[in-house]
C-alpha cells in the first residue's frame, strides 16, 4: 500500500500523547503545557506534518458528522436483495445509531459498499476526510485493512471477533445465544440430528454462530452432518435457494434447521412448505435477530432476540467517547441476547412473556 500523508494520529503516536492533546496543541489552547506542546511540534517537524482543517477537527468533532458504512447485497435478485438487507435488520441498526448521534449533537452520514468489492478501503479513506469517526458494519473491511484505517480515523466495528488492537468492537454474545438455542432444541425437544443455515461465510457473526451452535449440540450428543450445513447470504431469497438445493437430495432431512438470521429462516420455511413439509409438524426451523415481523410469521418464529437499535446506539456511544478522549475505554463491548421461544420449534404455546421475565434483555446503554 502506498505511503500516505502523515496525519494527526501519526503525530500523536510519535509524540506519545493522545489525539485530543495534539488537537489542543494545534489550536494553541492554554490547557496544553509548554513541554507537551514542544513534543507535539517536534513530532510534526520530524514527520513533515502540515496541519489542516480536517486534521484539527478529528478529535474535537469539528465536522459534527459520524459515518456509518454497511454492506450492499448484490445477487441475482439485486433490487429485492438490496431492499431486504437495508430495510430490515440493517435499518434497525441505522435508526438506533441515528437517534443516538442526534442526542450527542452529531449528524449521521450513511454509505453502502458492494460486498463483491475486495475492499472498501479507497472509498473509506475518501470518506474519512468528511466525518469525525466511522462505524463499520459486517463485511465492509478485511481484517488487514482495519488497522490501516484506524490509524487515520477512529473506527468502531459492528460484529467481529473483538480481537482488533486498533478499533473498538461492538457485538452481540453469539456464543451465549447459540448455546441457549442448542440446549433448548436438544434438552426440551430431544432432537438428535440438526442442520444449520449460515450467512456469508466471511462474516464474523456467521462464523461465531455456526461454531457455537455446533459445539453446543455435539456436546449434548446431537449430530450435525456437513450436508446439513447450508450456505446462504443473509437474505430470504438466499435461504430459500439454499434449502431448495438441499431438498434435491433424497436423503432424510435433520429434525431442525437453525438459521443464522430471521430473514433466511423465512426463505427456508417457504421452501419447505412449498414442497409439502410442514413447520413445525415435520421439521423445526429457528432464526436469529427477532426482527419485528417474526411473531407474525406462519408459524411464529423461535429466534434469538438482539436489539439492533441498541447495537447502533452503543456503537455511537463508543465512538463519541473515543473522540472525546475518554480514559479506560473498552476495546470490545458484548451485548446480551435472549432466546424467544415460539411455535416454529414445536412448542405448543408461546411462553415469550415468561422468558422475558426470566432473561430480560439489558437495554441499558453501555458507554465505552
Amino acid at each position: 500500500m502506498a505511503e500516505s500523508t502523515p496525519t494527526i494520529y501519526d503525530v500523536a503516536e510519535r509524540a506519545g500523547v493522545s489525539i485530543a492533546t495534539v488537537s489542543r496543541a494545534l489550536n494553541s489552547l492554554a490547557s496544553v503545557r509548554p513541554a507537551t506542546r514542544d513534543k507535539v511540534l517536534r513530532a510534526m517537524d520530524e514527520l513533515d506534518f502540515v496541519p489542516n482543517a480536517v486534521a484539527r477537527g478529528l478529535s474535537i468533532g469539528k465536522h459534527g458528522i459520524l459515518g456509518l458504512v454497511f454492506t450492499r447485497v448484490v445477487g441475482e435478485n439485486n433490487g429485492l436483495a438490496v431492499e431486504e438487507a437495508s430495510l430490515l435488520y440493517t435499518d434497525i441498526v441505522i435508526r438506533g445509531a441515528e437517534m443516538r448521534a442526534a442526542e450527542k449533537g452529531y449528524s449521521l452520514l450513511l454509505s453502502s459498499f458492494d460486498e463483491t468489492h475486495p475492499s472498501g478501503m479507497s472509498a473509506l479513506l475518501n470518506l474519512s476526510g468528511t466525518v469525525d469517526g466511522l462505524i463499520v458494519m459486517d463485511r465492509v473491511l478485511k481484517d488487514e485493512d482495519v488497522a490501516y484505517l484506524a490509524r487515520r480515523i477512529p473506527v468502531v466495528l459492528l460484529a467481529g471477533r473483538g480481537d482488533s488492537p486498533a478499533a473498538i468492537t461492538v457485538r452481540v454474545d453469539n456464543e451465549q445465544a447459540m448455546t441457549s438455542l442448542g440446549e433448548h432444541l436438544v434438552g426440551v425437544h430431544g432432537v438428535r440430528r440438526v442442520g444449520f443455515v449460515n450467512g456469508a461465510l466471511e462474516s464474523p457473526d456467521a462464523q461465531a454462530r455456526a461454531r457455537a451452535f455446533r459445539s453446543c449440540v455435539e456436546g449434548l450428543g446431537a449430530t450435525m452432518a456437513e450436508r446439513d450445513v447450508l450456505e446462504a447470504d443473509w437474505t430470504s431469497a438466499g435461504g430459500e435457494s439454499a434449502m431448495r438445493e438441499r431438498l434435491e437430495h433424497d436423503d432424510d432431512l435433520p429434525e431442525v434447521f437453525a438459521c443464522a438470521n430471521d430473514q433466511m429462516a423465512v426463505g427456508v420455511i417457504f421452501a419447505l412448505q412449498e414442497t409439502g413439509r410442514r413447520v413445525p409438524d415435520d421439521i423445526y426451523v429457528t432464526g436469529f435477530d427477532d426482527i419485528t415481523l417474526t411473531r407474525y410469521f406462519s408459524p411464529p418464529l423461535t429466534t434469538i432476540r438482539q436489539s439492533g437499535g441498541v447495537l447502533g446506539s452503543v456503537a455511537v456511544d463508543a465512538l463519541v467517547s473515543h473522540l472525546d478522549g475518554a480514559e479506560g475505554a473498552q476495546s470490545t463491548i458484548v451485548l446480551p441476547t435472549e432466546l424467544v421461544v415460539r411455535a416454529s420449534c414445536g412448542c405448543a404455546s408461546d411462553p415469550e412473556e415468561n422468558l422475558r421475565q426470566l432473561h430480560p434483555l439489558a437495554h441499558q446503554r453501555v458507554d465505552a
